[in-house]
Formats: C-alpha cells, sequence, structure tokens
C-alpha cells in the first residue's frame, strides 16, 4: 500500500521529504509575498494619511499621568491608585 499524504506510520522514503520541503518552500514563498503587499499598502496609507502608526490611545491624560506619577512617588499603592485611575496594574 502506498500512502496518499504523509503518513507518520510510514516508512520515509526521499520522495516524501522531496514533497515535503516543496510545499514548505511554497508556504514560505508565500508568506514573504504577504509582508511584501503589507509593507506596501502601509506606504499608500501613509501616503494618503491614514495610517499614523502611534498605536492604541492612551487611557490617561497628561495631567492624570503627572498626577498619578506624584502619588507613585510620594509612596501610594499601585493598587490603589490603578483603582482610583481605572487601569491595571
Amino acid at each position: 500500500m502506498i500512502p496518499t499524504s504523509f503518513d507518520p506510520n510510514w516508512v520515509k522514503d526521499a520522495f516524501q521529504e522531496l514533497q515535503l520541503y516543496i510545499v514548505a518552500a511554497v508556504a514560505q514563498f508565500e508568506w514573504a509575498l504577504i509582508l511584501e503587499r503589507q509593507r506596501e499598502g502601509i506606504v499608500v496609507a501613509k501616503r494618503n494619511g491614514k495610517y499614523l502608526g502611534v498605536g492604541r490611545k492612551s487611557s490617561l491624560t497628561e495631567i492624570q499621568r503627572q498626577i498619578l506619577s506624584a502619588k507613585l512617588k510620594a509612596g501610594e499603592k499601585v493598587v490603589n491608585l490603578a483603582r482610583e485611575f481605572g487601569v491595571s496594574r
């Protein structure tokens, strides 16, 4: 009986190994194409002003960050401050 796919119980032969390498090479090539198209899309979006790349919006304002920092330096507990400001530790 000849296996029709990669059977782990079948003795590994040269043809099976060749098939595996070909499939892996095609997958790697496709991944490279996806990344290339993604980079091109980001360039176009930046040119059109749609991509800022700055990440998620901060949950605290600058004044809140300064107050939080001052309270931390004063020795208040992190857990209490996180609860007060509605953020994670």
